[in-house]
């Protein structure tokens, strides 16, 4: 019998925490809860859950702090709870790792939806071929890894992690034209939605940092009624 998957919830908010237990655990999930980050570490630390609810609003620490941790030490599904307003959080959420957000006060429903899409999403990639750990295009070499990209004089360009991902995403699929929900769906795992100009953003950073020249780009193609390709060769290595 499969283990049923287990839901770490982090919000300050005790009565959100007991109606996401209950409403969970009624649909076949385990959870576990934290109020505060620090609490949300420790319950990281003893166990392995297989997702996180994450609240924006916690009172030590802010919430998109905590998100960019548990992506990048846990690799863990993470969605986020927010009562903010501002588009500005959720967007960088989204590019920081997080895989989707729900608004408060939300429809369980809803919620429930959105979880089990990103868990199904998360248990397909074992399935996928493996990654490669370097990519190596013009006279770039993006370590897939340690998240980091250089040229072939090992000199390191700084790149934030959404314009990292945004990069691997292309760089993995080479001169084929992605359009922006390709690349939310890819890099954030979820619909564009309101944010498909964010695409656009990274990409005039992209160019600026690689020296493609944005007016006539070479490297990064924009494709008429489609969106964005890496126009070169890539080789992968292990």
């Amino acid at each position: 019998m499969t283990l049923a998957a287990q839901i770490l919830i982090v919000d300050d908010e005790a009565d959100i925490r007991q109606m996401l237990r209950i409403y969970l655990s009624a649909q076949g999930f385990r959870t576990m809860d934290a109020d505060t980050a620090a609490a949300a570490r420790l319950s990281l630390e003893r166990h392995s859950p297989d997702l996180a609810l994450v609240d924006l609003g916690l009172p030590d620490e802010d919430g998109l702090t905590l998100i960019r941790q548990i992506r990048e030490r846990y690799r863990l599904p993470i969605i986020i709870l927010t009562g903010r307003g501002d588009t500005i959080d959720k967007i960088i959420g989204l590019e920081i790792g997080a895989d989707d957000y729900v608004t408060k006060p939300f429809d369980l429903r809803e919620l429930l939806a959105r979880i089990k899409s990103v868990l199904r999403r998360s248990e397909e990639l074992p399935r996928e071929a493996p990654t490669p750990t370097l990519l190596r295009f013009d006279h770039f070499e993006l370590h897939l890894k340690e998240h980091r990209l250089a040229n072939r004089d090992g000199e390191q360009i700084a790149l934030t992690y959404g314009e990292f991902k945004l990069l691997a995403a292309l760089a993995q699929r080479p001169q084929q034209a992605l359009t922006r929900d390709d690349i939310l769906d890819l890099t954030h795992g979820r619909e564009a939605g309101a944010y498909d100009r964010t695409v656009d953003m990274q990409i005039t950073r992209l160019r600026r940092k690689l020296g493609d020249d944005p007016k006539l780009p070479s490297l990064i193609r924009s494709v008429r009624g489609v969106g964005y390709m890496l126009a070169c060769v890539v080789t992968s290595h292990n």
